[in-house]
């Protein structure tokens, strides 16, 4: 008897994901601050890719430029009363100026309040560092957190695009 035990999962090739498909299309507007946009593009990168694999076709994902953080809420607020689309992505860099608290927790605020008056859900990778020194290290880093960002936010909006559409259908057949 041989006790030899095979790492399978050295040998075996990666097995691809497969995720629940949308029963309607989906279109997703994606607004970006462009200060700071060499940090924060990666995110726009990343999202793009895995939402695609979570099954929303590129072609039904809008980016919106914005000069900074700060212009997001209202632009998203503006998207979201088109009813044009069924989830918005905010993504900017907040770096501390003294107002970072302020700026930070206006955005994200603003941003709630637009999905909950709206019921557009509206997803953020706006990030707010402790501290940011314009150098190779820190912008590598945050670079790095803004590919990783986009990844996660694209499987928490097309997760709760999926859980809404569900939600929508139980509400119609009278189940909730």
């Amino acid at each position: 008897m041989n006790d030899t035990v095979t790492d399978t999962a050295e040998t075996a090739p990666p097995a691809e994901r497969s995720y629940p498909r949308f029963a309607k299309p989906q279109r997703v507007a994606f607004v970006q601050s462009s200060w700071h946009h060499d940090v924060v593009a990666g995110c726009w990168d990343s999202f793009v890719r895995e939402i695609v694999a979570r099954g929303i076709v590129a072609s039904q994902v809008d980016l919106f430029e914005v000069p900074g953080s700060f212009e997001i809420p209202l632009h998203v607020q503006m998207l979201a009363k088109t009813r044009r689309y069924t989830a918005i992505v905010a993504a900017g860099l907040v770096v501390d100026d003294g107002l970072t608290g302020f700026v930070a927790q206006t955005v994200i605020q603003a941003l709630m309040d637009v999905q909950l008056k709206t019921e557009v859900p509206v997803f953020s990778a706006v990030a707010t560092p402790q501290s940011f020194e314009r150098g190779d290290a820190d912008t590598d880093r945050f670079r790095q957190h803004f590919a990783t960002k986009g990844a996660d936010v694209a499987h928490a909006c097309a997760d709760t695009l999926l859980s809404l559409e569900r939600l929508r259908g139980q509400v119609a057949a009278g189940i909730v």
